[in-house]
């Protein structure tokens, strides 16, 4: 999160003269979001946060310390970035079809690395394995880091990885990826089909970075804020860095963002139900 709000900081809106990071872990981002929830709405906190925060962890933890849908004021979806699904640098497949095929003949017993229950990767995978009508097993850890480190150590068969997260180890050749989860291929992969294209229906997934604020900002100062964040973000220089890492800059309004927060928020309940998905 610290690299986006240095993003903003570097931008030439006064808005962002004097950022200062409080990097707030713990219970999958909600204690954080659940401080900012708490904080006055003067415009001078502000969350940077992942989709985890906002649809994900309101599904999974009990006691997440806010309401998603009703305790901020939604400034702008920063970046979005397409999960990869790689495969370790042992395994034959060459393409999502391999995939299907080798879940179709041992199943149950193809694994999938992920970062921890209820995070991105996980429910990428719980979306593919759904769409496929197939069953897999799913290996959390904690992080993404050792996920990939014994991913690249064929550990485990595969993952469904950030492309930014991977995109080091795709060009290094020590995971070959298959295919990726946007509406369109990558373009820091634009070799890799996307799960449509491979024969993988409503498996559109983004994983994603947004701006929010505490709920009641005064008008004028949410509309500066969102028009700051969006100029930052939209800045070439900014972009083009974050491009090259596999980002795209999104920058969108607060209503569109409020009404993406909104489809989001059901689109992973109504998956986190279906699947029975459990964290406590």
């Amino acid at each position: 999160m610290p690299r986006f709000a240095r993003a903003l900081e570097r931008s030439d809106s006064q808005c962002w003269s004097a950022v200062v990071v409080h990097n707030r872990p713990g219970a999958t981002g909600t204690i954080g979001a659940g401080a900012v929830a708490r904080a006055a709405p003067d415009g001078y906190t502000l969350m940077m946060s992942s989709l985890g925060t906002y649809v994900i962890a309101p599904h999974l933890i009990k006691s997440t310390p806010y309401d998603a849908l009703q305790d901020f004021d939604y400034i702008t979806v920063a970046v979005q970035a397409p999960n990869v699904l790689v495969a370790a640098p042992t395994k034959t497949a060459r393409s999502v079809q391999d995939v299907i095929d080798e879940l179709k003949a041992r199943p149950g017993q193809v694994s999938f690395a992920n970062s921890g229950f209820g995070a991105s990767d996980h429910l990428s995978a719980e979306v593919f394995l759904q769409q496929t009508r197939t069953d897999g097993m799913h290996v959390a850890y904690k992080g993404g880091a050792p996920a990939i480190n014994d991913l690249m150590g064929s550990q485990v068969d595969y993952s469904f990885q950030n492309v930014n997260a991977v995109l080091p180890h795709i060009r290094a050749g020590k995971l070959r990826p298959l295919a990726v989860t946007g509406d369109k291929r990558s373009a820091v992969l634009p070799d890799v089909p996307t799960l449509t294209e491979a024969g993988v229906p409503n498996a559109v997934i983004y994983s994603w970075q947004a701006l929010s604020a505490p709920k009641g900002l005064p008008a004028g100062v949410k509309a500066k804020l969102a028009d700051a964040a969006i100029a930052a973000f939209k800045d070439a220089e900014v972009a083009h860095k974050l491009e090259d890492q596999g980002l795209e800059v999104v920058a969108s309004t607060p209503e569109a963002f409020s009404a993406f927060q909104a489809r989001e928020f059901q689109r992973w309940k109504t998956l986190i139900e279906e699947r029975g998905i459990t964290i406590e």
